[in-house]
């Protein structure tokens, strides 16, 4: 398979058509993009009439609150406090987010911190301590309004006692590189931080709490996105010890994070119920935007431009190379039992991958997956993909993932370059940064996960 990669399509004596959706996919990925924005999805969901704020059918009357208190961390948070803003205006008494490097947002009223991700740093700590100070300073008549996104675990560092900020980062940089999933990474970051598990409601307690939610975890598990700050644990310290264990990290992880971990599971100090279940009582968490939002409006703007639309109904997961020959696969076994090619296919589908990182490369899950997915569509005619976060960042890149075709193995190959060792070092980005097909968007404001989109053209020529 590697020699059959690396021979050309001119030295194989075939004329491949090479598709021109490069511009249309990236329109389509466009409009996902647009439909999850914070400013879309906070018009949508929220609405000031009368002094009543309205978020989903519940309402909040607001000259009852004598403080009105905002605060967040994730990707998409400080867009979304620039909506707070605007509807909310002078009522705010005051605010604090946590953001990505390059993700801020022009705010007057509301604090914004910039810092690390996906490995924590001192700016992050710094914020979260802010934060923290302002939401013990809410009363039972205050309004504390959490705004919480994707990227929200690794920006609201606030480690327990004994953990270092040094602990956490390593901790992440293991789960992160040995391909556990969103979930299982959160699992451990829940139980060696103050700020996970309900934490942010605990410490505005008393204060009634609102969550407007952007979700990046598949299913929408409140619990999962961001680590759940302002919803109750439903995981254990020996849960968190097994997804170490399980990815034999248990005596690569930093001793400081094993003895919180024991300690907790170990002395299981007596907890107050009523007082935990006092705690979350007047906390509501409602999600204003995710993957699914992003994929119908991905499908619609398919339709509007002249596509057959399959929108691929499970969620993309596991290890992206895995996950990027399954994608194909699925296309080419629908083909087969399909309609007539009357008009170009158009498959879209979304989820978030994970990658195994055995290389020195550089790249992400999503230009892996493309890169993945160009080896699995060589030799087909008139085929293009791309694979592209929705925040605009792919890992630890500047890229927001890649676009790939029927040719792409090709023309590597005629500037030297062998896609399977690509691969097997991971090192996606300067592949696809050669043939000019790394998409590049900067940091677009929310975070629903990550976005498939590949088309197949018709040969109608006879």
């Amino acid at each position: 398979r590697a020699v059959l990669y690396s021979i050309s399509i001119r030295q194989m004596g075939i004329e491949a058509r090479r598709p021109g959706n490069k511009k249309s996919l990236l329109e389509i990925f466009n409009a996902a993009v647009s439909a999850a924005k914070p400013d879309s999805a906070m018009r949508n969901s929220l609405a000031v009439n009368d002094n009543i704020l309205s978020v989903d059918n519940f309402k909040y009357d607001l000259d009852r609150y004598r403080n009105i208190y905002v605060a967040g961390a994730g990707k998409a948070s400080a867009f979304m406090a620039l909506e707070i803003e605007r509807v909310l205006g002078k009522r705010i008494t005051g605010g604090e987010v946590n953001v990505k490097y390059g993700h801020g947002a022009g705010l007057a009223r509301i604090e914004v911190n910039e810092c690390g991700h996906p490995l924590p740093d001192e700016n992050g700590l710094k914020g979260s301590d802010g934060i923290f100070k302002l939401l013990r300073s809410a009363g039972e008549s205050d309004l504390v309004i959490c705004l919480i996104s994707g990227g929200g675990s690794s920006l609201l560092p606030y480690p327990v006692k004994g953990v270092s900020l040094d602990d956490l980062r390593k901790v992440n940089r293991l789960l992160i590189e040995c391909g556990a999933e969103i979930g299982e990474i959160n699992t451990v970051r829940k139980h060696i931080s103050r700020s996970k598990g309900g934490g942010l409601a605990r410490a505005a307690f008393p204060a009634e709490v609102l969550a407007l939610i952007i979700s990046d975890v598949v299913g929408n598990r409140l619990d999962m996105i961001a680590s759940g700050p302002t919803v109750p644990d439903k995981t254990s310290p020996e849960d968190a010890v097994k997804v170490l264990d399980d990815y034999g990290l248990t005596y690569r992880a930093p001793a400081a994070v094993m003895e919180a971990l024991y300690d907790e599971s170990g002395a299981r100090p007596e907890v107050d119920l009523k007082l935990h279940e006092r705690q979350f009582e007047r906390v509501r968490n409602i999600i204003i935007a995710d993957n699914r939002l992003a994929l119908d409006a991905a499908s619609r703007r398919a339709q509007e431009m002249g596509f057959q639309v399959t929108l691929i109904p499970t969620s993309i997961r596991g290890e992206a190379r895995e996950a990027a020959n399954a994608l194909v696969e699925y296309i080419r076994r629908s083909l087969a039992i399909g309609s007539q090619w009357e008009k170009p296919f158009c498959f879209i589908s979304g989820g978030e991958t994970t990658v195994t990182v055995k290389g020195t490369g550089r790249g992400g899950r999503n230009t892996e997956f493309a890169l993945a997915a160009a080896m699995a569509i060589h030799g087909f005619d008139g085929v293009s993909l791309l694979s592209c976060g929705t925040d605009g960042t792919d890992g630890p890149t500047d890229a927001a993932g890649a676009f790939c075709d029927s040719t792409t193995i090709a023309r590597a190959s005629e500037k030297g370059l062998r896609a399977e060792l690509h691969l097997e070092e991971n090192n996606s980005y300067p592949f696809f940064a050669s043939l000019d097909d790394l998409i590049i968007t900067g940091p677009t404001g929310t975070n629903v996960m990550d976005i498939q989109i590949a088309a197949i053209e018709p040969d109608l020529s006879g």
